[in-house]
This record gives C-alpha cells, sequence and structure tokens, in this order.
C-alpha cells in the first residue's frame, strides 16, 4: 500500500471522528487549499489561511459528520477520495443529509506532505475535472 493513501486515510480518520481543526501535521506549510464549488468556493495559500478557512467553514454546521467511501490514487502525487458529509446548518437549519451529500477529496503530495487540497462538494464535477468516472 503507497504512503500517499496512508497518509489519506489517516486524514479522514481524523475527520471521521470530527477533528478537522486540531492537527495539520499533514499539510506543508505553503499548502494550496481550494474549495472548488458548492456554497463558498475560494482559495487559500498558507498553513494559517488553510487553518482559518476550515474553521470558519466549520462554524456554520451542527453535527457535521464526514466519512471516506472510497479512496484512490490517480497516480505518485495524487489521491481523490470520495466523500459523504452530513449536518445541519446552524444558521439555515439545513440538513445535508436532504441535499447533496456525496463529495470528493483531490490530494496532492510530496514528500509526505499535502502541497493542495481541492474540495469537491459535488462529486461528479470532480470526476468531470478529472477525466473520470465513479
Amino acid at each position: 500500500m503507497s504512503e500517499n493513501l496512508d497518509l489519506v486515510r489517516s486524514i479522514y480518520a481524523d475527520w471521521e471522528r470530527g477533528d478537522f481543526l486540531t492537527s495539520f501535521e499533514w499539510a506543508h506549510d505553503e499548502i494550496e487549499f481550494e474549495v472548488a464549488d458548492g456554497p463558498e468556493p475560494g482559495s487559500w495559500t498558507g498553513l494559517a489561511a488553510m487553518a482559518a478557512a476550515f474553521r470558519e467553514r466549520m462554524s456554520a454546521w451542527a453535527d457535521y459528520r464526514f466519512a471516506l467511501v472510497r479512496v484512490r490514487e490517480l497516480d505518485g502525487e495524487r489521491v481523490l477520495a470520495l466523500n459523504r458529509r452530513g449536518g445541519r446548518g446552524k444558521t439555515s437549519g439545513l440538513d445535508l443529509g436532504r441535499v447533496q451529500t456525496q463529495g470528493a477529496n483531490l490530494f496532492h503530495l510530496h514528500a509526505g506532505k499535502v502541497t493542495k487540497l481541492v474540495v469537491y462538494w459535488d462529486r461528479e464535477r470532480a470526476l468531470a475535472d478529472l477525466g473520470l468516472k465513479e
């Protein structure tokens, strides 16, 4: 099994326990973080900027849940992780279980660190962007 797959699985293990904000040891100091679609697309550079973006986005949700569905190594430096998520908007009351909950994350890795993370709320868009089928 590849070290890249192991790293992505370990990140998801933390996320599945609800630990989104305490450890970013997996991230390169100059990580590129992008939310490609969804309610608030954007991009940030650097560990501090990514952590702040994570905190801001997570603060909008109650009972946020994240689960790895499948992980796939695309090449020696990219791993695609298909996921499901759930939760409820604190202000809107929106239940993610009632809307699109099938997403994907694209991890770019080098020397044991994530150098770029692209978050897709829409799994189909991720697959289309990568020229893949599920």
